[in-house]
C-alpha cells in the first residue's frame, strides 16, 4: 500500500487531535463559564454534560493513538497481524466507552433541552453517541475481518 494514503491518515488523525484540543481548552471552558452565569437550575443539569464531555477525551485520545499504531503497522506489511486485531479490539473499545458515556449524560441533556425549551440539545447530544456507536460496530467488523486473515494467513504459513 502506498505510503502516502496512509500519511493522509495520519494528518487527518492529528488534525483531529489538535480539534479536540481546543475544544478540550478553550471551547468547553467558555460554554461553562457562560452557562454558570445563567439561572441556577441549568448549572446543576449542564455540569455533568461537561464532565462526561471531558471524560470523553480520554478514551478519543486512546482510539487516535491506536488509529495511529494500525497505521504504522500498515506501513511496515503488518496489516494481517496479532496486534493488528488487538489494535481493533482496543478502538472498538474506546468507541463503545464513549458510547456508553454519552448514553449515562443522555438524560442530562433531556433535562437541559426541557429547562431551556432546545429540542436541538438531544440531536446534539445522540450525534457523538452513535457516530462512536457506528465506529465501534466498524471496527468489530475490521477486528474479525483481520483475524481470519491473519488465521489464514498463519495456516499458509505453516503449509509451506
Amino acid at each position: 500500500m502506498p505510503k502516502s494514503s496512509t500519511a493522509f491518515l495520519k494528518t487527518v488523525i492529528y488534525l483531529m487531535e489538535i480539534i479536540m484540543i481546543v475544544l478540550s481548552v478553550i471551547l468547553i471552558p467558555q460554554i461553562i463559564s457562560h452557562i454558570s452565569d445563567g439561572p441556577s437550575t441549568v448549572k446543576w443539569i449542564i455540569y455533568p454534560v461537561m464532565i462526561g464531555v471531558f471524560l470523553t477525551t480520554i478514551p478519543f485520545y486512546m482510539a487516535l493513538y491506536q488509529a495511529l499504531k494500525l497505521l504504522r503497522l500498515i506501513d511496515q506489511n503488518q496489516t494481517f497481524s496479532e496486534e493488528a486485531v488487538f489494535t481493533l479490539k482496543r478502538i472498538k473499545h474506546c468507541a463503545l466507552t464513549i458510547t456508553g458515556i454519552y448514553i449515562l449524560i443522555m438524560p442530562f441533556i433531556y433535562l437541559f433541552a426541557d429547562k431551556d425549551d432546545a429540542p436541538g440539545a438531544i440531536i446534539i447530544g445522540m450525534v457523538p453517541m452513535f457516530v462512536s456507536f457506528v465506529i465501534a460496530v466498524f471496527a468489530s467488523l475490521l477486528q474479525k475481518l483481520f483475524k481470519s486473515a491473519y488465521e489464514i494467513k498463519i495456516e499458509n504459513d505453516l503449509t509451506v
